[in-house]
């Protein structure tokens, strides 16, 4: 059997369409904005950052440390060897790579982390906002709902919908539960299965 698509006029889909082309717009606008605003030297570790995630940069390397490795082993005649095996300048080099390496990749890194958790805020502050919306529209609804006279089946869940939800104490209980089930997971452990 065929999947029915809901039934939308053309101006809801044209509605939608226009919301959802806005939604993108600020996001890239936003992105954009973000982008401009950042260093010269986080400019230079994003771009070293990105160039070392490329297997180009592989290929790179394993073309200097193959010519190294040859020209030290004295296999490449034109050249003399002026790093002779275990290699010492080599391996201080690629030391001195991996350092700096490491540290660019880190701020990279500490960058995304501070961008990830403005939209986390973003998003909570959101989620906040609609729960607070949807809250008030399950109080009104239920408010025209004793206007009407309609009787209402006693729902617990409605009635605990209809209540805020503190954040606050959302957390206090997730840190609750996770600190009941590390006690459970270290006395499991202690005692075996």
């Amino acid at each position: 059997m065929a999947r029915r698509e809901p039934d939308t006029s053309a101006e809801d889909r044209a509605m939608l369409a226009d919301v959802i082309d806005r939604n993108i717009a600020t996001m890239l606008r936003l992105r954009e904005e973000t982008a401009r605003r950042r260093t010269l030297q986080a400019q230079m570790a994003d771009g070293i950052t990105w160039f070392s995630g490329k297997m180009m940069f592989v290929y790179l390397h394993v073309v200097w440390f193959g010519a190294w490795i040859l020209i030290n082993a004295g296999l490449l005649p034109p050249f003399k060897p002026f790093d002779p095996y275990p290699y010492g300048l080599l391996t201080m080099v690629v030391s001195l790579e991996a350092i700096f390496l490491s540290t660019f990749v880190l701020i990279s890194q500490n960058r995304i982390s501070e961008e990830a958790d403005r939209r986390a805020d973003l998003d909570l502050h959101i989620g906040l906002l609609t729960e607070h919306e949807v809250t008030r529209v399950l109080q009104m609804l239920d408010a025209v709902h004793s206007k009407l006279g309609i009787a209402a089946e006693g729902d617990s869940e409605l009635a605990q919908l209809e209540m805020e939800t503190r954040p606050e104490d959302v957390l206090a209980e997730i840190h609750r539960l996770q600190h009941a089930v590390r006690r459970h997971s270290y006395r499991h452990t202690v005692k075996g299965p």
